[in-house]
């Protein structure tokens, strides 16, 4: 295979995973951030425009820099992380699929939320603050 191509390829598997990660943000089961991490480092070995663009978009950008940083994820991800996943675990008996499936899926998403829950969690972003008059 030529560079080229390759580089075709990482980027065609980068915007797959912003699409998934876009939509994981509206849905409960489809995690976002894993999928935007992807994307950045597919786009870190085929675009660094896109990966710059990435790590610097308003949205995706912070859980991106958090982990390229620190291995972190900031506290509300991590809430939020855990609660769908526990909302979609509940919403798993009441929908009719085979015992083993409902089962596999509910241990993915332990397994998953195990892993987040036990990452080091990522210093609340402060926005400097200016300060008012200080003339005496």
């Amino acid at each position: 295979m030529t560079k080229g191509f390759v580089r075709i390829i990482f980027l065609v598997i980068g915007w797959l995973n912003v699409v998934l990660g876009v939509i994981g943000i509206f849905t409960p089961i489809l995690p976002t951030t894993p999928f935007l991490l992807l994307a950045f480092w597919c786009f870190s070995k085929s675009s660094p425009k896109f990966a710059e663009w990435l790590e610097n978009h308003p949205w995706f950008g912070p859980p991106i820099r958090d982990w390229q940083k620190n291995r972190a994820i900031s506290l509300r991800a991590k809430c939020l992380a855990s609660s769908m996943m526990a909302c979609s675990s509940g919403l798993l008996f009441f929908l009719p699929v085979r015992p083993y499936v409902r089962w596999v899926l509910i241990g993915t998403m332990a397994a998953v939320g195990l892993f987040i829950v036990t990452r080091k969690t990522a210093r609340p972003r402060t926005t400097p603050r200016i300060p008012e008059d200080v003339s005496p």
